[in-house]
């Protein structure tokens, strides 16, 4: 791994201001609620690993480094809240999508400080529309992250190479093959590019990716976007694991923001896996899986435990008293999840998971649409995802209530370094 840039974080910021930054600190403050974060509200902060080097995280307040060697939103401690969107890019000026991954790069920076696009929501011009939709003013930082990838149609689509860069395509940005099971709607799969925004605050988060989208309209559009909630997967193991939709803990063996050799081994892409424009990158598998809960909440606890090899209440493997305990996996029976999706079941295969609940109204049918948008970060998808999930679609006992409705694959470039880079800019160069 190369060496990271050093950035001064939210927190050093507002020990020496005494504010925290805020959305309105480009044309002035705006209430009472924004000037105090974390250092007002006391508390401890853990240490994790961003898209720069080690900062703390503490409450909501805080904002996250944009800038450094990898992309913010993938090691960093899981937020509470998900907007994530995948975008088809209708132009076909490799100019003027150039031009927008800039403007985008731009715009991010600024409201993952806080602040508003361009001009704000006042504006300069009364006359014209504003820089800025506005729905976040006097709303803080609350550890917006956002992430951007490059789907494989960017390189190739229905035949074209539309912007010289079918020969870049990297080996690991495979096509996921059809797994047992599957039962994929197009319109919430695939995509050109993709921006994931994670957030404390669920509002940020929506104005993020609509700040993004209205600054890409004529060059991009929506192809399928996915709300998520209460986080099922955690990058801080020393915090309360998270549960999901069928009431059991999910991410107890999840790799540790702060575990730099777990990262470098199995997320990060190295010197040598090629391309060199991915290199500090990663590569990301995005599921919509629907969870049939209806059913599952007719299920015995016993039957609920067996299936996934864990007790629901503490997490403990089964035959184990504490979650933590090392999991006998011969303890458990042969089609359970957890013993099915284990590393060593899988020759080591390893994923960073940050997946999110989420409920969508109802299927018609009267059952709530529900379930796991699952997010997954590898180093390359053929050595993680692909084996883990092989493996589960033909075996787990849990396929009975769950189905995989959506999927994209994306890679994610490293983090801009710096003021005078951008999104994708090594691709391109």
């Amino acid at each position: 791994m190369s060496e990271e840039t050093t950035t001064e974080t939210a927190a050093e910021t507002t020990a020496k201001s005494g504010t925290a930054p805020s959305r309105r600190s480009l044309i002035g403050w705006g209430g009472a609620g924004l000037a105090l974060g974390a250092v007002a509200a006391g508390g401890t902060a853990a240490a994790l690993r961003t898209g720069s080097d080690a900062v703390p995280a503490a409450l909501s307040g805080d904002a996250v480094p944009f800038h450094g060697t990898h992309q913010a939103g993938i090691a960093t401690p899981v937020q509470d809240r998900l907007h994530f969107a995948a975008f088809d890019v209708t132009t076909g000026d490799r100019d003027a999508l150039i031009a927008l991954l800039k403007e985008w790069t731009a715009a991010a920076a600024l409201m993952t400080a806080g602040h508003e696009v361009g001009e704000g929501t006042a504006g300069t011009q009364p006359e014209a529309p504003p820089d800025d939709t506005g729905e976040a003013l006097g709303l803080k930082p609350s550890r917006l992250t956002l992430t951007f990838g490059i789907g494989p149609g960017l390189f190739e689509k229905d035949g074209k190479d539309r912007f010289g860069l079918k020969s870049r395509r990297p080996k690991a940005l495979i096509d996921l093959p059809a797994f047992p099971g599957d039962n994929l709607d197009a319109a919430r799969s695939g995509g050109d590019l993709c921006v994931q925004a994670c957030a404390d605050d669920p509002q940020v988060a929506v104005h993020a990716i609509r700040n993004l989208a209205r600054i890409g309209m004529g060059k991009v559009a929506i192809r399928w976007s996915q709300l998520g909630f209460g986080k099922t997967s955690s990058t801080t193991p020393d915090a309360q694991t998270p549960r999901n939709m069928l009431g059991f803990k999910d991410g107890t063996r999840n790799i540790a923001g702060t575990d730099t050799a777990a990262l470098a081994k199995h997320v990060w892409v190295g010197e040598k896996d090629g391309p060199e424009w991915m290199v500090d990158g990663s590569y990301l598998v995005a599921r919509r899986i629907r969870m049939h809960i209806e059913t599952w909440d007719r299920t015995s606890l016993k039957e609920q435990e067996d299936i996934f090899g864990r007790d629901k209440v503490e997490g403990a493997p089964q035959g184990k008293q504490r979650e933590r305990d090392e999991p006998n996996l011969k303890a458990m029976l042969p089609d359970s999840h957890v013993r099915l999706a284990h590393p060593d079941s899988n020759g080591g295969a390893t994923i960073l998971r940050r997946g999110y609940s989420f409920t969508d109204g109802t299927d018609g049918l009267g059952r709530l649409d529900a379930g796991l948008f699952f997010l997954a970060y590898q180093r390359d998808v053929r050595d993680g995802f692909v084996p883990v999930q092989t493996r589960l679609s033909r075996n787990d006992a849990l396929n009975e209530y769950i189905q995989h409705v959506g999927s994209a694959v994306f890679a994610v470039p490293p983090g801009v370094r710096d003021k005078g880079d951008w999104w994708g800019k090594a691709l391109f160069s």
